[in-house]
């Protein structure tokens, strides 16, 4: 009874808006995915940094 349910409708573009919108050129593909890895990056980065300053893992 717990199982929850994906609410796939939370999209509420028209279709007109979505078949009259040219598509995405591949340079502006390229940009959004720049920066998608960018972030992740960074939060990866600030995990392992909060590791290595966390004195519970200090291996010394």
């Amino acid at each position: 009874m717990g199982r929850l349910i994906k609410n796939n409708y939370t999209n509420i573009a028209q279709l007109k808006e979505l078949t009259t919108i040219p598509p995405m050129t591949a340079e502006r593909h390229a940009a959004i995915m720049r920066q998608k890895i960018a972030h992740r990056r960074m939060v990866e980065e600030a995990k392992e940094q909060k590791l290595v300053s966390d004195p519970l893992f200090d291996t010394r």
